[in-house]
């Protein structure tokens, strides 16, 4: 039996980003923008739990990566849409850099994982978003 996590966030991208690029890829222009949206669509699946932040997508769905939080050192978000989703880029101690993008409530996101994060890593310091 394994530990049980609690989960604050499971789901796939905001569907505004998907509508977004759909529309932008009436130009020739737009197109990998939207291919890219409609991958993020079919295949992105975050959760967010009190332990750790899960990220599967990739061709198909079948990468997955698992973050605890005391391994985040930095987080940094960038609103999209009209500030109804967002961006986010979780640092990590061995510099890696973990993007999540087209997170709907991003800035609940954000304050729930900059908690947990704080929690569990005395090295951290917010910065100023």
């Amino acid at each position: 039996m394994g530990i049980r996590e609690e989960i604050y966030y499971e789901g796939g991208p905001h569907v505004g980003d998907l509508i977004l690029n759909l529309l932008i890829g009436l130009t020739v222009v737009g197109i990998p923008l939207t291919v890219g949206a409609i991958v993020r669509a079919l295949w992105l699946r975050f959760r967010i739990t009190d332990r750790r932040v899960t990220i599967t997508g990739g061709w198909m769905g079948r990468d997955r990566t698992d973050v605890i939080y005391a391994e985040i050192v930095k987080i940094v978000k960038v609103p999209r849409g009209v500030g109804m989703w967002g961006d986010m880029v979780l640092t990590l101690r061995n510099g890696s850099r973990l993007e999540m993008r087209a997170i709907p409530n991003f800035r609940e996101v954000y304050d729930y994982i900059n908690e947990k994060v704080a929690a569990k890593n005395p090295e951290y310091t917010t910065a100023a978003q």
